[in-house]
C-alpha cells in the first residue's frame, strides 16, 4: 500500500487526516513515524506559500508522495490576525490554551455582532515526481466568549458556529470532519489523490 507523508506531527491533525481521507487505499505516516526531523522556516506570505515550503521539504528529505497545509484563524475585529501566525501567536512556549485565551483578552469588550471570525486551510500535495496540487477551505464562525468544548485542538473551543450553536470543540469528530476549514480542502484534495494513486474518485467507488 502507498504510503503518503502528512508533514505534521501534531496528533490532533494526523487524526482529523486519518478520518478525511479514510476512503482512499492509502497508508498515512507522519514525520515521526519515519525518524524525519526537519527545521522548516515557513516564511511564506500566504497560507499556500507555507503549505508548499513544508510539502517540498518533507518530500524531498522522504522521497514519499506527501501532503502538507497551512491554517490559521482572521478575525475581524483585530484586522485579521492571527493569520498567518496563529500557531505562533502569544509567543515560543505558547500552548492552545495560552494562544486563544491572549485572543480573548484581546477581544475583550469588543460586541458579540463584530466577533466574526473564519478558519481558513490550504493543502499542498507533492508527488515524488514533483507535480504541485493545491486545495483552499474556509469555515466562517465568531469567537465566543469564553471556551467550550472537549473535543479538537488549537482554538476550537473559542470558535462559535452560529449553525450549530456550539464551539468546533463542542461539535462531534465527525460533524467538524464535515463543515472545517481543513476538512473542505480535504474533500477538494480526495479526487486529485485518487487520480495520484489510480483509484477511482471515492465518491464513485462502488457504482
Amino acid at each position: 500500500m502507498t504510503c503518503l507523508l502528512i508533514a505534521t506531527n501534531n496528533r490532533g491533525k494526523k487524526r482529523e487526516y486519518e478520518q478525511l481521507l479514510a476512503p482512499l487505499e492509502v497508508q498515512l505516516c507522519t514525520p515521526q513515524d519515519l525518524g524525519l526531523s526537519l527545521s522548516v522556516c515557513e516564511d511564506g506570505g500566504t497560507y499556500a506559500e507555507n503549505a508548499r515550503i513544508k510539502a517540498l521539504a518533507y518530500q524531498q528529505a522522504s522521497g514519499l508522495l506527501t501532503l502538507a497545509d497551512d491554517s490559521g484563524l482572521e478575525v475581524d475585529a483585530l484586522g485579521d490576525r492571527p493569520g498567518l501566525h496563529s500557531a505562533r501567536y502569544g509567543g515560543p512556549g505558547a500552548d492552545d490554551a495560552a494562544r486563544y485565551r491572549l485572543l480573548l483578552q484581546e477581544l475583550a469588550g469588543v460586541p458579540w455582532a463584530k466577533r466574526t471570525a473564519r478558519f481558513r486551510c490550504v493543502i499542498v500535495t507533492i508527488t515524488p515526481g514533483g507535480e504541485t496540487y493545491s486545495t483552499d477551505g474556509t469555515c466562517e464562525g465568531i469567537i465566543a466568549l469564553e471556551p467550550r468544548g472537549e473535543h479538537g485542538f488549537g482554538y476550537d473551543p473559542i470558535f462559535y458556529l452560529p449553525g450549530y450553536r456550539q464551539t468546533m470543540s463542542q461539535l462531534s469528530p465527525d460533524v467538524k470532519n464535515r463543515i472545517s476549514h481543513r476538512a473542505r480542502a480535504a474533500q477538494k484534495m480526495l479526487p486529485i489523490l485518487a487520480r495520484i494513486l489510480g483509484e477511482r474518485t471515492p465518491a464513485h467507488r462502488g457504482n
